[in-house]
């Protein structure tokens, strides 16, 4: 038990530690590392290629984790190589199934512009060998050869069928034979004149000369179907000769690879196959149907561009790829559909690339948490990793109940790095209840929240100022300005031995100071810059606590700062109000007497106690056991209270509170208003540190400052919490000007002695305390209690068996 000075109160950091008068001076040759374990993490995992050796970059908001992650990442892609590009063609063998093609960084576009150029030229080459009196020679050289055939067959055939005595004429029909009359062809009087055998022999020639037709003109049609292939077979000579010519220069400029050898054979025969397109004169214009422009004629050239998935060739390095909206089609790609008509149509040159395209080769930085809340994308980003290849699939087919035709694009082999960035308790989620995730991310990067406090450290906050600073265009700052922003940090984390390393709360400081600096006009920012900064991002957020301090001072919220109260005292609370936290003081009552509920907590009974708080009252209850229930059993009920309580009370700091509560209603002494206690307790009466207790301390001095200093204030805290002090200046000129005090305290003995002025009482080897101290009164006390109270039952006890015998003779 001791009265703290006022130099243990806060840690503070001389700014001749800085060898540099401004941060301007500071010189340094790189930023150093604030994040040691993080950082070797994070280089670990991105130096192992094996598979599974992805990383989870896991710490609080604020401690430098995707600065850190960028950094890392960045350093180490730009000595890597750049991976290739990637291009989708067309399958000219099934063109639901785009093939994939890789090809050396640069080179994707250069092969994209090599097949618009040959399909620009194939068009005026093409035409223009069709259009050369060399190819109009030959065609008509066969055209004559098949005409000259042709016509002397049916020649022929009209000769034997005038020498049969037929007229051979034309009809929609096909060819009809007329019996003739000299050199003319019978009218129908003139046939029906004939006799009947005669006409019966007519019809037997004309039968017999059919079938000798009939076989001379499928032979006709043989020499016309021949005739044709020959003139195909000349076009695709000819065609051929143009297009083999154009693709032979792109062979040899892509001899090395086999994907586009095979994909430009493949063109070669499309093309030779389909030359009717290439001889066509423009395109027809779309029709209007009443008014509505049609459909356009359907791009004949389209299935030979080539769409290029992913282009490096502005690339310096491995792609470093950061998705901040990661949803299944962003990660793995998509195929677009247009409308036309009413209809949805799609081809390879509509598929376009997600982030794992174009990190394919590199690096994809992802927040686990955007990861997980997206659809589908989790699975995604698995289903690559285990298959090492990425997919183009539209997600809609899983759901659908009827299946339809979509483009199925060949997969592309992936090799890529992935870091996501989350919270720990999302990693201990993911590792906990997803197997899949424990063998592919093998890396965990731990971000700490703090950092021991040494000269190192002190300087690395310093070149982390210096670096802001010059990065964001800030004035520097003073010396004296840096070290007040360690003492800030120090207070950030609630340790004099410890540094905050939540950085973004730091550069928020410095960007504010920075601020007030240039609404003064300073050249420089200075410590007064600093400490506006910090009172003012407080002021801010504390209107909450000047609200609750107005009902305190007010006495609407009952708060007693002088005096002596049995059986009550100022207990404090933190409220967390997410950015800010500040301390309040709560009235802790306690009343106690005969019966055997023991100690009863009022908050548990309502709901309104957390697990935490309730697990404190019963070690209370524990540790009165042990100290005064050795001999006789505890003949007591006793109500604990925290007054004007109305949203629940948790954890377990109030506990020894309680105790001292507990106390003062048994022994009958008062405790001193004018005193807050805080600290939990086990249940051998040793008091244990909690936390918040810099905001606790302030609060209860702003409710002493409201109601008026008196020197005699002050507030009980755990001794191992002493190290944790950072308070304001205010509260340590306060102390030190003797207005307000603090004390720390190890065990629940030490504390009642402060709060009541009397010695707490040691138990002697036969089991009893020393006349007059705290612990002799509440033995006795509890002694009167389980007196009576077996009196009362010994009463109780024979009023009950009397009434029975007494009912029992009336029976009989």
């Amino acid at each position: 038990m001791r009265k703290l000075k006022s130099s243990e109160l806060k840690s503070t950091c001389d700014p001749a530690l800085f060898p540099f008068k401004t941060t301007e001076d500071y010189a340094f040759e790189k930023e150093p590392l604030h994040q040691e374990r993080g950082v070797s993490s994070i280089d670990v995992g991105l130096n192992i290629r094996a598979d599974g050796f992805n990383i989870f970059v896991c710490g609080a908001t604020g401690t430098g984790r995707n600065t850190q992650v960028d950094k890392a990442v960045s350093e180490i892609a730009a000595k890597q190589e750049i991976p290739d590009d990637w291009l989708y063609v067309n399958n000219f063998v099934n063109e639901d199934e785009p093939i994939a093609i890789s090809l050396p960084a640069g080179r994707g576009i250069m092969f994209k512009k090599d097949m618009e150029e040959l399909i620009s030229e194939l068009k005026f080459e093409i035409t223009k060998a069709f259009e050369s009196e060399d190819y109009e020679t030959r065609k008509q050289n066969l055209l004559k050869e098949y005409k000259e055939k042709r016509d002397e067959t049916l020649e022929n055939v009209e000769n034997q069928a005038f020498k049969e005595g037929f007229v051979l004429k034309q009809s929609a029909t096909g060819v009809i034979l007329v019996p003739r009359k000299g050199e003319k062809s019978m009218t129908a009087l003139e046939y029906d004149a004939l006799t009947d055998k005669k006409k019966e022999t007519i019809e037997k020639t004309k039968n017999d000369l059919h079938i000798k037709i009939e076989q001379i003109l499928s032979e006709v049609r043989a020499m016309e179907k021949a005739a044709k292939m020959q003139i195909k077979d000349l076009e695709q000579e000819i065609a051929l000769f143009s297009v083999k010519h154009a693709i032979d220069e792109l062979r040899f400029k892509y001899r090395e690879f086999n994907g586009v050898l095979e994909y430009l054979n493949h063109v070669q025969q499309n093309v030779v196959e389909e030359i009717d397109a290439f001889k066509e004169e423009g395109e027809e214009a779309p029709v209007a149907i009443f008014g509505v422009k049609g459909a356009p004629k359907k791009d004949t050239f389209r299935k030979y561009q080539v769409n290029l998935l992913v282009d490096h060739r502005h690339s310096n390095g491995a792609p470093v790829i950061k998705e901040q909206n990661p949803t299944y089609y962003n990660l793995i790609g998509r195929i677009e559909y247009v409308s036309q008509f009413g209809s949805m149509t799609t081809d390879f040159t509509m598929i376009a690339p997600g982030a794992l395209h174009k990190a394919n080769g590199g690096y994809l930085i992802l927040q686990a948490m955007d990861v997980l809340s997206s659809f589908m994308a989790w699975d995604a980003i698995k289903r690559v990793i285990r298959n090492r290849e990425l997919k183009v699939e539209d997600i809609n087919e899983q759901f659908r109940l009827v299946s339809t035709t979509s483009l199925k694009p060949k997969p592309i082999p992936s090799d890529i790095k992935i870091v996501m960035v989350g919270s720990p308790w999302l990693y201990q989620m993911l590792y906990r209840y997803d197997e899949e995730f424990r063998k592919m991310f093998k890396i965990k990067a731990d971000f700490d929240v703090e950092m021991e406090r040494d000269e190192e450290k002190m300087k690395k906050y310093a070149a982390f100022i210096k670096v802001r600073c010059e990065e964001e265009g800030m004035r520097h700052f003073e010396r004296g300005s840096v070290a007040k922003i360690v003492e800030y940090g120090s207070r950030l984390s609630a340790d004099q031995d410890k540094l905050s390393a939540k950085f973004m709360y730091i550069a928020d400081v410095l960007r504010e100071a920075n601020y007030y600096a240039g609404q003064s006009n300073a050249e420089y920012v200075d410590v007064a810059h600093v400490k506006k900064a910090i009172h003012e991002k407080m002021y801010r957020s504390n209107l909450i606590e000047e609200k609750i301090s107005e009902l305190i001072e007010k006495n609407i919220i009952m708060i007693d700062s002088k005096g002596a109260v049995v059986g009550q005292v100022n207990g404090l609370a933190v409220y967390d109000m997410g950015e800010y936290m500040f301390g309040k003081p709560s009235r802790i009552t306690a009343r106690t007497y005969m019966g055997k509920n023991g100690v009863v907590d009022i908050e548990r009974q309502v709901k309104m106690g957390g697990n935490i708080h309730s697990k404190g009252v019963m070690i209370l209850s524990g540790y009165i056991g042990e100290e005064f229930a050795q001999d006789a059993p505890l003949s007591l009920n006793a109500s604990i209270c925290f007054e004007q309580s109305y949203n629940g009370v948790d954890g377990d700091s109030a506990s020894s509170t309680e105790a001292y509560c507990l106390l003062s209603s048994l022994s009958g002494v008062p405790l001193k208003q004018s005193i807050a206690v805080t600290g939990s307790m086990n249940q051998h009466g040793m008091i244990q540190p909690i936390g918040g207790v810099n905001e606790k301390i302030e609060g209860f001095y702003h409710v002493c400052k409201l109601k008026g200093l008196t020197g005699e204030q002050g507030v009980i805290i755990p001794e191992l919490n002493t190290k944790h002090l950072m308070l304001k200046d205010e509260v340590v000129n306060a102390v030190k000007k003797k207005k307000f005090n603090i004390w720390s305290v190890s065990t629940v003995g030490e504390g009642i002695e402060i709060l009541t002025g009397k010695k707490a009482g040691k138990k002697a080897k036969n089991g009893k305390y020393p006349a007059g101290t705290i612990n002799y009164l509440v033995s006795r006390k509890l002694k009167e209690y389980t007196d009576n109270f077996s009196k009362k039952d010994s009463s109780d006890k024979k009023r009950a068996k009397k009434k029975t015998t007494t009912t029992k003779k009336k029976t009989k």
